[in-house]
């Protein structure tokens, strides 16, 4: 009966050991597993912090180009206006420059030619010059080829200006390019 009791002794030993360890191993796994929230939270909190700079950059990139390219629409519409303009400029004969009757004409002309320009420096409008350059799909549109003297590929003829608004194309210049003669 001895050993039977000693087990039984052992028994309650081992209860009564486990019960006050207990109590400090159930707080270690709540303090882990606290820990682990508050990092999780911690990470969950910097991504949304940098999520909430990603969106307001954004934001501010995207009403800054609004701001700066707000006019394009406008701006091409008034690129015919300037086109008409120099061909009307262009074909007028020299005969008819000399005429005091179309002096004032012609000088109303050229004047209103200069103010457009203008305009178009102050927003950031700019004519881009093509000639002797090599195509670049981006910013020409090529409409023929050309037998010729120069680099396959070179812009030889400008038939319509191409142009920028700041640094986006507005409209890109239409050339002939030059192609290897026969």
């Amino acid at each position: 009966m001895t050993d039977d009791t000693d087990k039984t002794a052992d028994a309650i030993d081992l209860r009564e050991e486990t019960a006050e360890a207990a109590p400090e191993l159930a707080e270690h796994d709540r303090v882990g597993a606290l820990e682990t929230q508050l990092a999780e939270a911690k990470s969950a909190l910097l991504y949304a912090h940098a999520e909430q700079q990603n969106v307001r950059r954004r934001a501010e990139k995207e009403a800054a180009d609004a701001r700066a390219y707000a006019a394009t629409a406008f701006a091409r519409d008034l690129l015919s206006v300037a086109d008409n303009l120099a061909r009307g400029l262009e074909a007028i004969p020299a005969e008819l420059r000399g005429d005091e009757k179309m002096k004032g004409l012609v000088a109303g002309l050229e004047a209103t030619g200069r103010e457009l320009e203008s305009v178009f420096q102050r927003h950031g409008i700019t004519k881009m010059t093509v000639m002797g350059e090599a195509l670049d799909p981006n910013r020409h549109q090529a409409m023929f080829e050309l037998p010729s003297d120069e680099k396959p590929g070179t812009v030889v003829q400008e038939m319509q200006a191409g142009y920028m608004i700041k640094d986006r194309l507005l409209r890109p210049a239409l050339v002939g390019v030059a192609k290897k003669a026969d």
